[in-house]
């Protein structure tokens, strides 16, 4: 392949990515008009881009335009340490599950956000928060919470330097606050997110580490019931985080 070729297959591929990084949990499915809009590139070279994709394995066709294909789940799974991590945590997640009665989520740090890599609903939780795949933000999440907590502070910086979205009337958005919570998720190994996310639901997390005593992602319980009840949970969900953290050879929780 001579050098223009191959700077046209790169441009091709990155462009091919960035048309994915345009689905959310919130636009799970776009037409292409909306692809090309979104992303600046022209309808007729988003088009091909689609076909491209859609031949991979990377989009799949919906009723209205395309939606991520289950190519990319089945490739996610192949990622070493997040598939250990979940591998050894989904027993433990059920467990939780059937304990608290409430829906018990797994997730690891990507980018700035959190990433869901496992939820097991309560079957009475009507009120969707998140799934399989989806992102939030690490701020206003107990799950990232628990993650920055125990990361390096260049990180933590960065996050905190934002911006810090506000998604519901109780979303922190002061980093000075976010920083003393973090200090007491350190000493309480356990952090909440009390309607930060998402009204009338709270969560509970505690974080999980590696050999290390590295953070690799955060267990949590959601719920609906009365807030005053989450702590509650916290001994059960920080009990069930050290567990997974010890299987996957951390010396002990920090």
């Amino acid at each position: 392949m001579t050098r223009p070729a191959q700077q046209d297959a790169t441009s091709s591929l990155l462009r091919g990515l960035s048309l994915l990084e345009l689905f959310s949990a919130e636009r799970t499915e776009l037409s292409i008009r909306e692809l090309a809009r979104r992303s600046g590139v022209p309808k007729s070279t988003t088009h091909r881009l689609v076909l491209d994709l859609l031949e991979w394995g990377a989009l799949e066709r919906g009723r209205t335009g395309v939606r991520l294909g289950v190519r990319l789940f089945e490739l996610g799974h192949l990622v070493p340490e997040h598939a250990r991590l979940r591998e050894l945590a989904i027993p433990f997640a059920h467990s939780l599950n059937g304990i608290t009665h409430l829906t018990s989520n797994l997730a690891v740090r990507d980018g700035n956000e959190i990433i869901y890599i496992e939820k097991i609903s309560a079957r009475d939780l009507k009120v969707p928060h998140s799934r399989t795949g989806g992102r939030l933000p690490m701020h206003c999440t107990a799950l990232g919470k628990a993650i920055l907590a125990y990361s390096d502070e260049e990180y933590v910086d960065a996050v905190l330097a934002g911006p810090l979205a506000r998604r519901s009337r109780k979303t922190i958005t002061d980093p000075a606050q976010i920083r003393r919570e973090l200090v007491s998720i350190r000493q309480e190994k356990v952090a909440y997110d009390l309607e930060e996310s998402q009204e009338s639901l709270f969560c509970v997390a505690a974080p999980i580490f590696a050999r290390g005593n590295r953070v690799v992602g955060a267990l949590s319980v959601t719920g609906a019931t009365a807030l005053n009840q989450a702590r509650s949970f916290a001994g059960v969900v920080r009990a069930s985080a050290q567990a997974i953290s010890l299987a996957l050879g951390a010396p002990r929780v920090p």
